[in-house]
């Protein structure tokens, strides 16, 4: 028992950073950014006009609307709290971590590799919305499903989600379509699916799964996760490359190449973006030489203000 817990220790610092975490929640992202984000309003019922049945309390943050504050509760514990109903039950959010071969790659010189980097990103998320009490579940693919953990508010959730990311190897193909069409047809309540991966994949393909959680309503963010050589191409000389998911090997002067591979690669992400948008999916590229920090704040960040753009046109 005391070699599993100290496992279960290393696991949590090598994927829960404690710096990232505390300049994150520092931004009141606990209580409002993240939610507010991925949901209009803080647990806000999308049924609007049916009764409702009390359900819980939780603690009042600024810009709730007071008209809920339990005042026979402040009467007697000077503690402001809000009353949940049925409807505004905790957002249920399922993180798809790609687990392909692809995501095997780091730059020289020991750069984070992109499924580490991936893994950090989905549990730090997963940590804020656990602390919230928000439920979280994993998914964890490649070619099929490796991992399917279903969304549980229990704090101790984070545990088991990061033992999944740690325990995971990176050695097949990605097929992310019909990993988004197996998933959606297991979650059936409305919520947020977060597809967090290198997308080595079909953008047609890639849409269509997508399309599928848009059609039973869910939020969907899709973390483009790619390391800063493959948005660079920094290579000098003759260079043999070899293909992460049984590509072959090829040896070129990537100097005369560079030009053209990152004009594809700026059509295929901007394609990506615009197909996402479109179908009012959250697309972010991340790049492995961001912080992870400054990655999520100016991602969770760019959502709220969009959520409020939105708002104010109403």
């Amino acid at each position: 028992m005391a070699e599993a817990t100290k496992t279960s220790r290393a696991e949590l610092e090598q994927y829960l950073d404690p710096k990232v975490l505390a300049k994150v929640t520092r931004l009141d992202l606990q209580a409002r950014l993240v939610v507010e984000g991925f949901i209009s309003g803080l647990h806000r019922s999308p049924f609007h006009g049916f009764s409702v049945e009390f359900a819980s309390h939780r603690e009042y943050v600024p810009g709730d609307d007071i008209k809920h504050l339990d005042w026979k509760v402040h009467a007697k514990t000077d503690r402001y709290v809000i009353k949940q109903y049925e409807e505004e039950t905790n957002l249920k959010a399922t993180f798809l971590v790609d687990c392909s071969e692809s995501m095997r790659y780091a730059r020289d010189g020991g750069g984070l590799a992109k499924y580490p980097y991936a893994a950090a990103l989905a549990a730090s998320m997963a940590f804020m919305l656990l602390q919230q009490q928000d439920a979280v579940g994993l998914v964890t693919f490649d070619e099929s499903i490796l991992t399917h953990i279903l969304p549980s508010a229990n704090p101790n959730q984070i545990k088991t989600i990061v033992h999944a990311l740690h325990g995971t190897s990176c050695r097949r193909k990605t097929s992310i379509e019909p990993i988004c069409h197996a998933v959606a047809e297991k979650v059936s309540r409305r919520g947020l699916v977060c597809v967090v991966s290198d997308l080595f994949t079909d953008i047609d393909g890639l849409l269509r799964g997508l399309q599928h959680f848009r059609h039973h309503d869910h939020e969907v963010m899709v973390l483009h996760v790619m390391d800063e050589d493959e948005l660079t191409f920094p290579f000098q000389g003759n260079t043999l490359f070899r293909g992460l998911e049984d590509t072959g090997r090829i040896m070129i002067e990537p100097r005369s190449l560079r030009q053209g591979y990152l004009d594809a690669v700026d059509t295929f992400c901007k394609e990506v973006k615009r197909k996402c948008v479109a179908n009012r999916i959250d697309y972010k590229l991340i790049s492995t030489a961001d912080h992870l920090d400054a990655a999520l704040l100016a991602f969770l960040a760019a959502r709220a203000a969009a959520v409020r753009k939105r708002g104010s046109r109403r």
